[in-house]
């Protein structure tokens, strides 16, 4: 597909977005990127830290000239019809002026609900970055927006977006996709004459795993050694369930365990990995979302995050041609795995901003729907009183470990990960139960409101849409 010509009929026109959590890395990407677009720009942009938000601007190359940092309304309409960007702390303010699509990415799930709400309600279309927002009110805002006539999207350059197109692409060509989903945040790289493994910052020592670089003829007993030989390194980020709960509801593919698998695999190896348990692989059943560590070897190009489908292959000899090629394709030639080993973050988001504005097309499924939920079983007795607060990297839940679990095995009453997260509990939870939501004293009722209208607006379809 040539982009210049999907957009072609854009005829010179500008795309101005807002931008919430403008101050973040996400926020950086697209920012450095739009300087070098012109068919993008920015509008409006908001954060809590204005002096750290003006100095990144000035250090992508703004002039001072260009940003005025607005306390009310007419400021910032006047700063916008005058060509500046206009600064602001507070959201209120985000649709004083006049621009095309909120790019929400505070990671917050009340306030990025509150502004996707404000935005739809003007009349503007949303990209959601903020996954939190999406697990709870992803669905009630897809209705709000159909019933507007906007767009609601995922953004290109994270995995959800960069899933779902690759999902859809398997799809539209008839592929038989069997399982989808990503590797973790960091590779597992190993230096095999030490035997220890480094994962972003940290080393350990991993005795036995250069013994098992080749993954046998036992598949899942050669993972689970692997695993035990990395077990002194965490294993699932909650931003990795609630990444997949975003495709699944896009895309219908669901869990095959609510903890996900998880496997340390290399990238060749997942075509023979991500199969039926029958067939010598791990999957309980297929039409699956699943995350895997990757594994190499200092020197090999790293999966950096990136996206996967497996297939099974149909044809012999096209796949044999393909593996010839280089293809990821298994041992037995029944199946093969086609991934894009990257995402590049708010780089590629511009693609989703144009296409959701000059063509209200999202880069989100079709049809959104309750297919799986992103919940929190406690890791140990919680009594009444408890915060849950949220925090870190990977903005996990105090005490909480996140699950993904497919729609009917959820409880109706099950509490959604974010919705919980900064609530009270009202009565003891103990190790191992779900959070439900007569569990929580204080949740957001706004959240609330968002989560319980879109589970009953959008449900998952009788059955299951994948096998």
């Amino acid at each position: 597909m040539n982009l210049h010509h999907l957009f072609a009929d854009g005829r010179g026109r500008t795309v101005r977005y807002a931008l919430s959590g403008a101050g973040g890395g996400f926020a950086r990407t697209l920012l450095a990127q739009s300087r070098l677009m012109p068919g993008l720009a920015p509008a409006v942009l908001c954060d809590r830290d204005l002096p750290r938000l003006r100095a990144m601007l000035l250090e992508l190359g703004h002039a001072d000239a260009e940003l005025s940092e607005c306390q009310d309304a007419p400021s910032v309409a006047d700063a916008v019809a005058a060509g500046r960007i206009a600064l602001v702390a507070e959201a209120s303010l985000l649709t004083a002026a006049d621009w095309d699509i909120l790019v929400e990415a505070t990671g917050s799930p009340a306030a990025g609900l509150a502004m996707a709400e404000q935005a739809l309600h003007a009349g503007r279309h949303v990209a959601l970055v903020s996954k939190e927002v999406e697990s709870v009110a992803g669905l009630h805002l897809a209705t709000l927006a159909q019933e507007k006539g906007l767009v609601v999207t995922t953004a290109d350059g994270d995995q959800p977006a960069n899933l779902i197109g690759l999902v859809t692409w398997a799809e539209l060509l008839g592929l038989d996709v069997v399982a989808v989903g990503k590797s973790s945040e960091y590779d597992l790289v190993l230096d095999p004459a030490a035997s220890r493994v480094t994962q972003l910052d940290t080393t350990v020592d991993a005795p036995g795993l250069a013994d098992l670089l080749d993954l046998g003829d036992d598949v899942p007993a050669t993972l689970a050694a692997r695993a035990r030989a990395v077990s002194a390194l965490p294993t699932g980020a909650t931003a990795d369930y609630c990444e997949m709960a975003v495709v699944a509801t896009h895309t219908g593919y669901r869990p095959d365990t609510e903890l996900l698998h998880y496997p340390v695999a290399r990238i060749a190896e997942l075509a023979d990995v991500y199969r039926p348990a029958d067939e010598g692989g791990i999957l309980s059943r297929t039409g699956v979302v699943d995350v895997f560590s990757a594994l190499r070897l200092p020197g090999e190009a790293s999966f950096a995050g990136g996206v996967f489908v497996v297939v099974r292959t149909g044809d012999p000899v096209t796949w044999e041609l393909l593996r010839d090629k280089g293809h990821a394709v298994s041992r037995d030639g029944r199946y093969a795995a086609v991934y894009l080993p990257y995402h590049l973050m708010g780089v590629e988001a511009p693609v989703s901003l144009l296409s959701a504005v000059l063509h209200g097309r999202p880069s989100g499924g079709t049809d959104p729907r309750a297919h799986a939920v992103l919940a929190g079983r406690a890791r140990a007795d919680l009594p009444a009183g408890t915060v849950l607060d949220m925090g870190g990297h990977h903005h996990d839940v105090t005490g909480v470990q996140a699950v993904l679990l497919r729609a009917e095995d959820a409880p109706d009453d099950i509490a959604p990960l974010y919705l919980a997260a900064h609530t009270t509990l009202a009565r003891p939870v103990a190790a191992g139960e779900t959070l439900r939501l007569g569990d929580l004293a204080d949740p957001d009722p706004d959240l609330l409101r968002a989560w319980t209208s879109g589970r009953a607006t959008r449900p998952a379809p009788e059955g299951s849409v994948h096998a």
